[in-house]
């Protein structure tokens, strides 16, 4: 919803006053006194008791306040936090929680969401009496500071008097992480209960919530694993599993990699709590580094993050360091870890909307157990852990013995260090807040770009995708208009003058990582969204577009549709890639029976077919700000043509045809007769998903991504490929991104371990989702692998994506293919450029000749000369010469050296010269990409590898192949060395991997790969 600017004496101005009389003003703190309620002695013994070194436990934390009336975690537990072999389940925790909330009126618990398991998520609130009473009018205030246009310059001063920074602590997010969630327990209690000077005053001038088990769903897997798996273990080191097989339903670690596609319902639950909360801070605790590490990262950062929140991060960060240094802690460091660039962790909703964006990394140890720990091989930046560094002022000796109070104390010591500085330091947070959205419009108004448009979904490639990238962006908080008249009619425009202006600048623009930083990058260095999601998007560079007309802010969910069009009883599709095609062959399947659908191989006239030109989808160009256009090729342009992929739909009622087109956004051209020329059934699939037990993150994403596709599928793993007999019950097996070499994929789990149940029992009630096995270790081995291939060999369809190609290349299943090795290719997350060398390939169906992928580090493969032709997607756009090697003996005068570029070349090979330039891609529209303002885009844009990122040694796999489609007896087996199902977000690639599936028995003569002169 766009907001109007605010002036003096406007409604909003007195909606403020208004608002502020709701609360007293600040009163002066009282002096200082004593606690009444002493300490509880026992519990604070066995803190002292649990701790392994005087060092490392913190005065702050050192003992806790007895209370009467409120239960501390040994009353209600029988044991202190932190004790040894002592894990709690989530609805231990919450019981807890509410056993606090039951007993003072300074705590609240509230449900704020529940997981893909049914599980709840909580939010804790605490505060003193007064800030309870009034909660609803400080999250009003911290409402109206998020969006200065509500905030007149003559009111702030007086908001912030009255107004409390909310400060947010995230626990338990990545389940092996297991100490946050004990933590915030005792930290809560000492929040509620206790009446020490300094903790008086954080209650009386914060407001602390806390989400203390983020994924409940992995919470209680890794407890299961944790009491019935490793607790009592002797050695950390021995090799034994330290985390359960699965966290949540789909995705493990990348649970806080979410947060540009808030797809997991713990996403979904952080990102409610801070539109409906605020928070100046949110602080995200995590555990994986010696001895405890505070945010701030090496850089580079973020390129649209305000340089108030860079200032901010290193504040917070050296408050900290110097509390817990004076504290007597050693081993806390800052700056060595992560970098501060991608925007898709889980509280990044914070720095993505003005706020701020922290996060520990304490040393937990998977459980409650004590270990020796040997640092001595830890580096950071380059520098071992234990050297004394400016970032690391006192470092941790080579080896320490570490216990689960060793982290609870370093932990909640540096949280309460934390909630001290915001309460001593509301005032100057607050208005920073508030200046930080006063900043994002300054820079709407007077940096370009200064507005973007997503032209109307009926001008896009695939219009459902159109439609996903508003509601995206308006779930990030985005303003968006919708130009209601005119020849634009139906345009989105995005207005720069919104206080998210950086973050949509961030998320549409083009992403320029360093190439020269010293330190590599910490994760993905591209997101650019129009291209991931395969939707036009342009920037306008010119500040008329604040004064356009005719603008209605759009405030309801954006939802694409299609209708029939044409007259007669056959029906085609014109095919540009649209992601709805193979779910709607799956939901033909049992909507109308009857019906056939056949994929036209070549361009197809409809003229001789009864449909009138005006009945088709046209084909558009339209300007980007990347220099990169999504619009279909030329050959789609004209009104009377069909492109290669289009669908003919037979024995299809009318009554079908129009809620297809309804449902699944794909319009549809009613025809007299069939178009002519070469086509083939599109039979849906029987479609498997393979998982290992070592690796199931991006078999998650998979499986996530083909469920809200509406894709069936079976999960399978080893043991069904030992039990072979695969081919009778599917046609497609897909085996998603995996790591590993080659001889882990064939053995797994190391069998020295078996037998490991993953199942759920009255010992380990929350195992076995959602996946089970009686023994997970062991891989499907030799035999595996032979029904593996035997599969293949008898007709169906092997699909690997990424690193999972090694399965297949590695083994000898696809004997074509070969590892390809690199020297100096380095290749972190990026938009690339790639061109398609199959052009009669159904897997590029629908996509330009040369188009955009998003590809990380990973393997990459090749193919002998003679299998060039197996080559249906390269890396960049260049292309192989002809080449002329002189005179050939024997040779017919006047025929001789004209060999064709596959010989004596594996296919694929960068063996173009750096001076070959190559032909402009007018197909695709690249020849008219410029930016709003009417800067065109240089030819050289149009031939570059890296679109959004960077790649070092980018020569090392131009010209590589991308996707191979390999014969292997009567099936054939589909390699994408890059991975189309990445985190849910490149959904311009998605329909690559339906193209296989939907065609999965069909591969039509290939054509001669394009050579370059």
């Amino acid at each position: 919803m766009r907001r109007p600017p605010v002036t003096a004496g406007c409604g909003a101005a007195l909606a403020l006053c208004a608002l502020l009389c709701a609360v007293p003003a600040a009163a002066q703190a009282p002096a200082t006194t004593r606690s009444a309620n002493g300490i509880d002695s026992t519990y604070s013994r066995l803190i002292r008791e649990y701790t392994t070194d005087r060092r490392f436990l913190p005065a702050s934390v050192s003992t806790l306040p007895a209370s009467a009336s409120i239960p501390d975690p040994q009353r209600h537990f029988g044991t202190i936090v932190g004790a040894p072999g002592v894990m709690h389940y989530s609805h231990e925790i919450y019981g807890y929680f509410a056993a606090l909330a039951a007993a003072t009126p300074r705590v609240r618990v509230d449900t704020v969401g529940t997981t893909e398991e049914g599980r709840p998520i909580i939010l804790v609130v605490i505060a003193d009496e007064e800030s309870m009473r009034h909660l609803d009018a400080y999250r009003a205030m911290a409402d109206s500071l998020a969006d200065p246009r509500t905030v007149p310059a003559a009111h702030l001063d007086d908001l912030l008097a009255r107004a409390k920074p909310i400060y947010y602590l995230n626990g338990g997010l990545h389940s092996p992480e297991m100490g946050s969630p004990e933590m915030l327990m005792e930290l809560a209690y000492r929040l509620a209960a206790s009446d020490e000077p300094d903790i008086a005053r954080i209650r009386r001038s914060v407001i602390t919530i806390i989400n203390p088990v983020s994924e409940p769903d992995g919470r209680d897997k890794q407890v299961d694993w944790y009491l019935h798996y490793t607790k009592g273990r002797t050695e950390w080191d021995d090799g034994f599993p330290r985390s359960s097989p699965y966290w949540g339903s789909y995705v493990v670690h990348d649970n806080n990699r979410d947060g540009i596609q808030i797809s997991q319902a713990l996403t979904r639950a952080i990102y409610d709590i801070y539109y409906a909360w605020h928070p100046v801070i949110m602080h995200d605790l995590h555990e994986s580094v010696p001895l405890m590490y505070v945010s701030t990262g090496t850089g580079p950062y973020n390129e649209t993050n305000d340089p108030i929140a860079v200032s901010e991060w290193q504040l917070l960060a050296n408050n900290d360091l110097t509390a817990l240094d004076a504290e007597g802690l050693p081993g806390v460091w800052t700056w060595a870890f992560f970098d501060g660039w991608w925007p898709g962790y889980a509280v990044w909703v914070a720095n993505n909307h003005n706020a701020i964006g922290r996060f520990y990394e304490t040393f937990g140890n998977a459980g409650a157990d004590t270990y020796i720990r040997d640092l001595s091989g830890q580096r950071y930046a380059g520098d071992p852990v234990t050297s004394r560094q400016w970032y690391r002022p006192w470092p941790p000796t080579e080896k320490v013995r570490w216990s689960a109070r060793d982290n609870i104390n370093y932990m909640e010591a540096g949280v309460l260090a934390s909630l001290r500085f915001a309460a001593d330091n509301a005032q100057r947070l607050l208005r920073n807040f508030w200046q930080k959205g006063v900043n994002s419009m300054t820079r709407g108004r007077e940096r370009t770009p200064h507005g973007y448009v997503i032209p109307a979904l009926e001008r896009q490639r695939d219009p459902r995708r159109a439609a996903y990238l508003v509601n995206q962006l308006r779930r990030h908080g985005i303003e968006i208009d919708r130009r209601a008249s005119g020849d634009s009619a139906g345009d989105f425009v995005i207005l720069l003058d919104q206080p998210y202006r950086d973050l949509a600048v961030n998320l549409l623009s083009l992403q320029h990582f360093p190439p020269t930083a010293p330190n590599p990058p910490y994760d993905d260095i591209a997101w650019t969204l129009g291209l991931l999601y395969g939707v036009d998007v342009h920037a306008v560079d010119d500040t008329a577009v604040f004064h356009w007309t005719g603008l209605v802010p759009v405030r309801d969910t954006v939802a694409a549709t299609a209708a029939v069009r044409g007259t007669g009883t056959t029906y085609v599709l014109p095919y540009r890639a649209q992601g709805e095609l193979l779910p709607a062959l799956f939901w033909l399947r049992s909507a109308a029976p009857g019906a056939r659908a056949w994929a036209l191989e070549r361009e197809t006239s409809l003229a001789a077919s009864g449909a009138a030109a005006s009945d088709t989808v046209a084909a558009h160009t339209v300007a980007t700000s990347t220099g990169v256009a999504h619009a279909p090729s030329a050959r789609t342009a004209r009104a009377d043509t069909l492109p290669p992929g289009s669908v003919l739909f037979e024995r299809l009622p009318a009554s079908r045809a129009s809620e297809l087109a309804r449902r699944f956004a794909l319009p549809l051209i009613a025809v007299e007769r069939a178009p002519d020329g070469p086509r083939h059934a599109l039979d849906v699939p029987r479609v498997a998903v393979y998982h290992t037990w070592y690796s199931t993150q991006d078999e998650g994403w998979a499986r996530y991504t083909l469920e809200h596709a509406g894709i069936p599928y079976t999960s399978i793993d080893k043991d069904d490929l030992r039990a072979g007999a695969l081919r009778k019950r599917f046609d497609v097996i897909l085996v998603p991104e995996t790591g590993g070499t080659a001889e882990q994929m064939m053995h797994g789990v190391d069998v020295k371990w078996s037998p490991l149940p993953f199942r759920h029992t009255a010992a380990t009630p929350a195992l076995g989702v959602p996946d089970s096995s009686a023994d997970i270790t062991g891989g499907p081995g030799f035999v595996g692998m032979a029904n593996l291939e035997q599969f293949v060999r008898s007709g169906g369809t092997l699909i690997t994506l990424g690193a999972a190609t090694r399965l297949v290349a590695e083994t000898g299943i696809a004997r074509a293919l070969s590892p390809h090795a690199t020297r100096s290719l380095f290749h972190p997350g990026s938009v690339v450029r790639v061109r398609a060398r199959s052009a009669a390939s159904p897997i590029l169906y629908g996509y330009p000749e040369i188009t955009t992928v998003f590809r990380g580090n990973g393997p990459l493969y090749q193919v002998v000369a003679r299998d060039s032709a197996l080559v249906v997607m390269q890396y960049g756009t260049k292309l192989e010469r002809k080449r002329s090697d002189g005179e050939i003996l024997g040779m017919p005068s006047g025929d001789a050296g004209h060999p064709t570029a596959d010989t004596g070349q594996r296919a694929g090979a960068n063996t173009a010269r750096a001076d070959s330039a190559a032909p402009r891609d007018t197909a695709a529209g690249h020849d008219t990409a410029t930016r709003a303002s009417g800067a065109r885009a240089s030819a050289a844009d149009d031939s570059a590898y890296v679109v959004s990122g960077m790649v070092r040694a980018e020569g090392e796999i131009i010209g590589q192949g991308a996707i191979f489609d390999i014969p292997v007896g009567a099936g054939r087996v589909i390699a994408f060395t890059f991975n189309p199902l990445h985190r849910y977000l490149n959904h311009h690639e998605f329909p690559m991997v339906w193209n296989a599936m939907a065609n999965w028995n069909d591969s039509p003569a290939q054509a001669a790969a394009p050579q370059a002169h």
